[in-house]
């Protein structure tokens, strides 16, 4: 990797990152086993000298970076599903669905993120910037305001007035912290600001702005709205769960072939997955042939995918509209469509979450998150195919 000696080959990298999936281990941990476990580093491509560790406990996340940066993902999963062919049963029928795979950020309120503003501001970024330029700091409310927001904090039931009035204080004490921050940067001509600390306080005037709005005009949507002031890039996603109604991550549609799950298509940004059915599609018949057979949640079964269903012959789970009813055997196929998606789909979006390290994706920006994200689910699937590779094997001899 760049900077520092490569300790792995190309493709120990992919392995590093499927055994982290797999293993279900942190990054410190894993590196921790891959410096005292020779099977580990036999599997990566490498086999450290004697009394040789790796001392730099960023190196998984850097490899995971460097993943993000250089690698194709589509490409490769085009060329990971190609290898599994022979594994693949059942490459008529396409399962669909939609599912938000968290990352890891605390729970937003719009208290707490105009406070991260305020704090990031008044406590981290003038008093040193003030310091190194020898400047002499600003006067605030900031320490009695931290006071307040601390007694807020505590309140076991947080009226709304008392949150009005809350968000309206802080937003006075972040108008005044962007103001003076800005002049100092003025001032010192920002030589002392890095590039990462500009970007959070661009974020940081919009978040202002928005809040603002907001305060101002309750029932006004806001598009884009940001959640995070590290992370900009992370939009609320309703979900209408009961339990969860907005969940905060990479929404991915899924498609899913003979058991193994296919990323469809991702985004940070809520959209319609039935709209992504013709193109699910063209991507099944590229890959596996022709599709005879979809089963898919009810939001899927609008006119115009049933009319393109029904032109390329194609049989779904959708319910019959109008007064008719479904032969026994059509009923029969849609009950047993329906089963799979239910049973295998939805099922491994839970296994993934639970037994992948999907539950909450913690990686710090969207290109490493993506790479968590793909090597999860992937991994997954790799287990599948080993252990349908082991089935297979055992049932050769009983055959014979």
């Amino acid at each position: 990797m760049v900077g520092a000696p490569s300790w792995l080959p190309p493709q120990g990298y992919f392995g590093l990152m499927f055994l982290k999936h797999y293993l279900k281990l942190s990054d410190e941990k894993l590196l921790e086993r891959f410096n005292t476990d020779w099977a580990i580093q036999m599997f990566c491509g490498t086999l450290l000298p004697d009394n040789k560790m790796i001392k730099d406990n960023s190196f998984v996340s850097r490899v995971r970076g460097y993943l993000g940066k250089y690698v194709d993902f589509k490409e490769f999963q085009h060329k990971i599903i190609e290898n599994w062919q022979d594994e693949i049963p059942d490459k008529n029928i396409l399962l669909e669905d939609a599912t938000c795979y968290e990352v890891y950020i605390r729970f937003p309120t719009d208290v707490k993120l105009i406070w991260e503003s305020c704090e990031w501001l008044w406590a981290k970024q003038i008093p040193a910037i003030c310091k190194l330029n020898r400047l002499k700091e600003p006067r605030s409310k900031f320490k009695d305001q931290r006071k307040k927001h601390l007694t807020y904090s505590k309140l076991r039931k947080k009226s709304h007035q008392k949150t009005k009035a809350r968000k309206r204080a802080s937003l006075r004490l972040l108008l005044k912290g962007i103001t003076e921050f800005q002049q100092i940067l003025n001032q010192t001509k920002a030589v002392n600001l890095s590039s990462q600390d500009a970007q959070i306080f661009k974020t940081i005037k919009v978040v202002y702005q928005q809040q603002k709005h907001h305060l101002d005009n309750p029932k006004a949507k806001i598009s884009d709205r940001i959640v995070s002031i590290y992370k900009p890039y992370i939009r609320p996603i309703v979900r209408g769960k009961e339990n969860k109604p907005v969940e905060f991550g990479i929404k991915v549609h899924k498609m899913q072939v003979g058991g193994i799950n296919i990323i469809e298509h991702d985004s940070y940004d809520a959209f319609n997955e039935c709209k992504r059915l013709k193109i699910s599609i063209l991507k099944h018949n590229r890959m596996f042939g022709e599709c005879s057979h979809i089963s898919a949640d009810k939001i899927y079964a609008t006119n115009e995918n049933r009319k393109h269903c029904t032109k390329n012959k194609i049989q779904t789970n959708f319910c019959r509209k109008g007064a008719g009813k479904d032969d026994k055997l059509t009923k029969k196929i849609k009950d047993i469509l329906n089963k799979q998606r239910s049973t295998s789909l939805e099922g491994s979006f839970g296994t993934e979450k639970e037994h992948y390290l999907l539950n909450k994706i913690k990686a710090h920006n969207p290109k490493t998150e993506k790479v968590w994200l793909f090597f999860g689910i992937h991994t997954a699937n790799a287990v599948k195919i080993v252990r349908r590779r082991e089935k297979a094997k055992k049932e050769i001899p009983q055959a014979a």
